[in-house]
């Protein structure tokens, strides 16, 4: 499935009137109440367990993270963030959930693996450290959040000129509505119910759209399937539900008062624009 004629997203994928409006503080408090069982495999959490070796070998396979200086957005409970960090990448993770940073910590400090926790927002961060990360990531959280672009640019802004930036959310399609929440919340029990609301998932189309209004040129898309059953995952072409999209910052591109410092990232030229 190509993105050739992204289309102007559409109410549906959410907007807020300023970025200080930019938290759901019921979404907040769905996973503030789950925190404690972010790092259990056979919890509410079991699915992020599942797709996260897939995820990180999306992104490893868009830059070397031997080094990379990287920002993971919406970083829950760190299982992301580990991830990278267990890859040669330096990390820090921000959320606005204090209870899931809490068991970051925690758990990062039983690891022994080094990452920076921060309680804050994409825009926030961006306003303090713009243009100092090669990677920003923000996955499984643009659905659960008031203004969708908003986070994008404020992740563009995070990022390099030159760097990387990958997106993951769900797709706003029937499909979506019968798996992601008849059936892993309803059916299956995979998720506690109401986790999601259909009206916040984000077409690919309008993904791509909040990317090139962030003035990032989109790139790879990759769907992301998953089997309850077996617990496995594997990447394909299919972006009816989950899927990851990835972009790149100009190599001439200057946000604000920052300076062009270089970066390691890797174009994300081809895929579906």
């Amino acid at each position: 499935m190509s993105n050739t004629n992204a289309a102007k997203p559409s109410a549906a994928a959410g907007t807020a009137s300023s970025a200080t409006d930019n938290v759901d503080p019921a979404e907040i408090a769905k996973f503030e109440a789950m925190a404690a069982r972010w790092w259990d495999p056979d919890s509410e959490f079991k699915p992020l367990h599942d797709i996260n070796g897939p995820r990180l070998d999306f992104i490893g396979n868009l830059l070397s993270l031997a080094g990379t200086r990287a920002l993971d957005i919406g970083c829950g409970g760190g299982l992301l963030t580990e991830g990278l960090a267990s890859r040669g990448a330096e990390v820090t993770g921000i959320d606005m959930g204090r209870g899931p940073l809490n068991v970051a910590r925690l758990h990062a400090a039983e690891s022994g693996v080094e990452v920076r926790y921060i309680e804050t927002s994409a825009e926030a961060m961006a306003a303090a450290e713009p243009e100092q990360f090669d990677l920003v990531t923000c996955l499984e959280m643009l659905e659960h959040v008031p203004d969708v672009g908003a986070v994008v640019k404020a992740a563009a802004q995070l990022a390099k000129p030159g760097g990387t930036l990958v997106f993951s959310t769900i797709n706003r399609t029937p499909e979506s509505y019968a798996l992601a929440i008849v059936g892993a919340e309803y059916v299956l029990g995979l998720l506690p119910r109401g986790t999601h609301d259909w009206q916040k998932f984000i077409k690919p189309a309008e993904l791509a759209r909040y990317a090139r209004d962030a003035e990032l040129v989109v790139g790879e898309l990759a769907g992301m399937r998953y089997n309850p059953f077996s617990r496995s995952c594997t990447l394909n072409k299919r972006l009816g539900v989950n899927y990851l999209l990835a972009a790149r910052k100009p190599a001439n591109a200057v946000s604000g008062a920052a300076s062009d410092r270089g970066t390691n990232g890797a174009s994300c030229d081809k895929g579906a624009a």
